[in-house]
């Protein structure tokens, strides 16, 4: 708009000086409007709007000047201004743009990660001059610094926690280190939302292994621990029917024995005689029952 102002004012001082050459009658009038075209365009070409969500970053011959708000602004004609959104952003690294990481233990894994940024417009001056214009923040900044991240927080972990175990403390350790890398460069993180973890299939099929082996182990352990069970329970069994016996022979004589092989003897004899050595200490005569006397 500024050199299309000064065409018009270069073809307005033309027509003046044709004018004064009497060449034409009407170049004055249209040197006049030329003039008048010229101002307008000069006049806009110093106009520089900023949308309502958006900063603007003023760059005079190469000097950027303080970030402009949203709203009319008036600025050299030899000024471009960067504008930038304000507006959340989502970046989502899923699908092919999924992040492959390592463990500690060397198991590949993919992550699934979806961060949510804004400029922060006090900032815009700064993320101008590291990205030089909005499109090139995302693949400059966000990108290379969160892929970066993801790696070195699964790298401190091992394959079982970051398949399982410590999902959530590894979702917050990356929050926070991208948010600490991003914010000094003008971007404000909202959000990063861990979503998927994925093994490979070598890991998988190492991770199918562990659990079969640690299922195993606690079969055996409690198969150990029933027949542990068992053999206590068979002891303590034993060790009552010990007491018993002794209790038992404790109480027991030559006369009770006597009288209980009689009461035996004459139960037996209801069904007919009973010839019997004799009971106790062996000292009596046999005895003889029968029952079918009175």
């Amino acid at each position: 708009m500024f050199f299309f102002a000064v065409l018009l004012f270069i073809t307005a001082a033309a027509l003046l000086v044709l004018r004064r050459m009497r060449i034409g009658r009407h170049l004055g009038w249209i040197a006049l409007g030329a003039f008048g075209a010229g101002g307008l365009s000069l006049l806009f070409s110093c106009l520089f709007v900023v949308g309502a969500a958006e900063v603007g970053v003023p760059v005079t011959l190469g000097k950027v000047g303080e970030p402009m708000r949203s709203g009319t602004h008036f600025a050299s004609p030899l000024t471009s201004v960067a504008t930038f959104s304000t507006r959340a952003v989502n970046l989502d690294l899923g699908g092919e743009d999924s992040v492959e990481v390592r463990s500690s233990q060397g198991g590949v894994m993919t992550a699934d990660v979806t961060v949510k940024w804004t400029v922060a417009p006090d900032k815009a001056v700064d993320l101008y001059r590291l990205a030089g214009d909005e499109d090139s923040i995302e693949e400059q900044l966000i990108v290379p610094d969160t892929r970066e991240i993801i790696r070195n927080v699964f790298a401190a972990h091992t394959s079982e926690e970051g398949y399982a175990s410590a999902r959530v403390a590894i979702a917050g350790e990356i929050a926070a280190q991208v948010e600490a890398r991003l914010e000094p460069r003008g971007l404000t993180v909202t959000t990063v939302n861990l979503r998927n973890v994925k093994p490979s299939k070598e890991l998988q099929a190492q991770i199918d292994r562990t659990i079969q082996q640690e299922q195993a182990t606690a079969r055996a352990k409690e198969a150990a621990r029933t027949a542990e069970a068992e053999a206590e329970r068979r002891r303590i069994e034993a060790e009552g029917i010990a007491r018993a016996n002794r209790i038992l022979n404790g109480s027991l004589s030559d006369r009770v024995l006597a009288s209980q092989c009689i009461d035996a003897f004459e139960k037996a004899a209801g069904k007919g005689a009973v010839y019997a050595v004799p009971c106790g200490d062996g000292s009596r005569t046999p005895v003889i029952v029968d029952g079918s006397k009175d």
